[in-house]
This record gives C-alpha cells, sequence and structure tokens, in this order.
C-alpha cells in the first residue's frame, strides 16, 4: 500500500507512471442490457469494491439519488475488519463502499455503469493505480439474487463487446457481509482534498464523473459526517 507517501514521492510517482489512476482515462461504457424493474421502494443497498475506498466513496457520494456511501470491507469476517489488519491482504477482505440509494431514481444498473465507467479500472487484477494487493481487487457484492444476475449480464455484456483493451476480472461474490470502517477513513476524499493522493488518484474521478454523467453528478457530496451512521 503506497497511500502515504511524501509530496517528494508523489511527485515522483506522478513524473514516472504511465499506469498510476489519474494516467487512466475514464470511459463510458454502454448502459446495461439488463436492469432492475421500476419499484416503489424508497431504498436499495449496494456494495462495490474497487481499489482505495476513498475515492469509490467520493465518487458515489456525488451521484444524485445515492442516499448514503460508507466506506468499509466486505469478504472477510467481523474479527478482521479491522483497517491495520486488512492491509495485510490477508484477511479476504476488500476495501469496499456501501451505497444505499433511491431505485426510484437512479437503477442499480446505472450504478453499476457508473462503477465500471469512473470509479476504478475493472481490468486490474488485485491492484488499482499504485495500490497492491487482494484487499484492492475489483469486486461486486450483491445483496439480492437480482442485482447478483444484473452485475453478472452486465459483465458479461461488456466483455463481449470489448469495451476495454482486456478482460474484466470483477469477482461477484455472493453473502458476504459489509462492516464499515473507522471513522477517520469516511469523507476522505472531501475533507483532504489537498492530500497528494487523492489529488493525483480520485480527484480526476469526480471530474469525469461530471464530465461523463453530467445529468447524475451532484456537486455537493452527501456525507458520512452529517449522520449517515
Amino acid at each position: 500500500m503506497r497511500r502515504h507517501l511524501t509530496w517528494m514521492g508523489w511527485l515522483l510517482v506522478a513524473v514516472l507512471s504511465c499506469g498510476g489512476a489519474a494516467a487512466q482515462t475514464a470511459r463510458l461504457v454502454p448502459a446495461p442490457a439488463v436492469d432492475e424493474a421500476q419499484t416503489n421502494a424508497a431504498h436499495e443497498v449496494a456494495v462495490f469494491a474497487g481499489g482505495c475506498f476513498w475515492g469509490v466513496q467520493g465518487v458515489f457520494q456525488h451521484v444524485n439519488g445515492v442516499i448514503d456511501a460508507v466506506s468499509g470491507y466486505a469478504g472477510g469476517s467481523e474479527a478482521n475488519a479491522q483497517y491495520e489488519i486488512v492491509s495485510t491482504g490477508r484477511t479476504g477482505h476488500a476495501e469496499s463502499v456501501q451505497v444505499t440509494f433511491d431505485p426510484r431514481r437512479i437503477s442499480y444498473g446505472t450504478l453499476l455503469r457508473i462503477f465500471f465507467s469512473v470509479a476504478h479500472d475493472p481490468t486490474e487484477l488485485n491492484y488499482q493505480g499504485p495500490d497492491e494487493g487482494t484487499q484492492y481487487r475489483s469486486a461486486i457484492f450483491p445483496t439480492t439474487p437480482e442485482q447478483a444476475r444484473i452485475a453478472t449480464a452486465y459483465i458479461a455484456q461488456l466483455d463481449q463487446a470489448h469495451v476495454f483493451p482486456a478482460p474484466i476480472v470483477t469477482q461477484i461474490e455472493n453473502g458476504k457481509v459489509f462492516y464499515p470502517a473507522e471513522g477517520y477513513h469516511q469523507d476522505y476524499l472531501t475533507r483532504h482534498p489537498d492530500n497528494p493522493y487523492i489529488a493525483y488518484n480520485d480527484l480526476p474521478k469526480i471530474n469525469a464523473l461530471d464530465r461523463l454523467f453530467p445529468d447524475r453528478y451532484r456537486a455537493d457530496p452527501v456525507l458520512v459526517s452529517t449522520g449517515a451512521m
């Protein structure tokens, strides 16, 4: 994990690295051919993992129709759902974000489209940009059988269309529990926009969201610190 480099370290990464997250180009992928049916439900929960949860949380916090986005861990046990242990890469967890959304305003399929277009690179196996390890894997943790069906169909659709230059490695992991991360990880992108890691890796994702999904973008993020936890 390289999130805590010095300013000089990040300057060196920016100059020398062509594979960092900021150098990757977000792309508007096609909308899913299969999506959830319209519903009168007021909220639904989805869980995504795509590298460091700071940036993934920040992206979804800027999406219209999202009620709440919480950073945390999924894929392992409650006993090991602690940052210092998860960071070893040996607990089975992935840094994840639990997204609560209003399905009357935004569909699960649209959230998936944003996830694949903006939040991360789904072709990177067990790493994202500068972060390496299974805790940074690309994964979807469905909370319903319908979500699992839609996510499976969407990955197949994108692969068959050769939207990305390499196969999608995103794992669909059913039956996993989400555990919220420590408070100091919540709203990290908003609270630390001048952090070199955030400025280089994550703020470009927010700009890409605004550019590629202008009708879905909200300038003021919905924050955990306003009382969601």
